[in-house]
């Protein structure tokens, strides 16, 4: 005997839910996961994917990179468009806005499913992301912010943070693929409010950086065994992720940028980029902040002098070479 059933508008989106959230947790086929953005943290994030069984599809301009994945058993694509159409959640880590906007505009041109979803994490301002969300709305399918924190570290070992802007129901359905990438999922808010979040704690990440680096710097100086005051800073007061995981100071932490001529890790062009991007934010709201001012133009410096591709932890030899008085 078959049945025919009948569902109303807001039982279909029980439905679309629930399906989504099985294909983000079925583990023994997984799902199709496409990811655009190989680099320091997207290709350690589309690893930890696979490893949770699920299919995935890249693309990245580096052949390196593309290369890398198609070894471990990922499918390549030559364009965004047609790696979005095999794909039931599409993951994009990318640069900076005009990238991740035109990387949008490419992956619509030949249509969408309407079951895709779309998931940002790259770092791109609020305004962006509001009409990144608008266009994928009007193909019919879902769209949310997820940018992230932790560092490449984080996102090797599975803990990123990720901080999500998007409706509660679009949140629900997105969860379960993100915790295979990171360990803290939050819902910020509305759409742009996850990118709200990232730029602020990016500016206070950068701030901290250059606090890091000037003290230790200082210390040195003064006569301080580094590894000595490194230890009595990070069971102190001063404690913070830039002194305890990403120390600047070479031959502290051998996991760090710092200990391989800052090669790898968060770029200088990257803390630049963000630390802009609070600025523009901060000026649209009449919010003051002197010291994120002041720790861009230290940035902006460094990146003029040929630093732009190192490890922002550069700022300690940046400072250390540099003379103020």
């Amino acid at each position: 005997m078959a049945f025919r059933v009948l569902t109303t508008s807001s039982a279909n989106k029980q439905l679309a839910s629930a399906f989504m959230k099985y294909m983000s947790t079925n583990q023994s086929g997984g799902c199709n996961v496409g990811f655009v953005g190989l680099g320091n943290m997207g290709g350690h994030m589309a690893s930890n994917l696979m490893k949770h069984g699920h299919k995935l599809h890249v693309f990245d301009i580096s052949k390196q990179a593309c290369d890398n994945m198609k070894s471990k058993g990922a499918t390549v694509y030559d364009n965004p468009a047609d790696l979005a159409l095999k794909s039931d959640f599409v993951i994009t880590m990318l640069p900076n806005n005009d990238i991740v906007y035109n990387t949008y505009e490419a992956m619509i041109t030949k249509g969408v499913n309407k079951d895709t979803f779309f998931v940002d994490s790259s770092t791109i301002d609020p305004t962006v992301v509001k009409n990144i969300q608008k266009m994928i709305c009007e193909e019919g399918a879902r769209f949310v912010d997820a940018p992230v924190s932790g560092g490449v570290i984080g996102a090797e070992q599975a803990t990123l943070t990720f901080m999500v802007g998007g409706t509660n129901d679009e949140y629900n359905d997105v969860k379960n693929i993100l915790e295979c990438m990171g360990k803290r999922i939050t819902h910020c808010g509305h759409y742009g409010m996850g990118q709200a979040a990232k730029l602020c704690n990016n500016m206070m990440l950068g701030i901290s950086m250059c606090g890091v680096a000037e003290t230790m710097n200082l210390a040195v100086r003064l006569g301080l065994d580094p590894k000595v005051f490194m230890e009595i800073l990070n069971s102190s007061t001063g404690r913070c992720w830039a002194s305890e995981i990403n120390n600047p100071v070479p031959g502290l932490l051998p996991n760090a940028p710092a200990s391989r001529q800052y090669a790898g890790g968060f770029s200088t062009d990257l803390i630049t980029k963000d630390l802009g991007l609070a600025s523009g934010i901060a000026t649209d709201s009449n919010s003051p902040t002197p010291m994120g001012g002041l720790a861009h133009n230290i940035y902006r410096t460094m990146k003029s002098k040929g630093l732009g591709n190192k490890d922002f932890g550069v700022v300690y030899d940046f400072i250390k070479n540099e003379k103020y008085n």
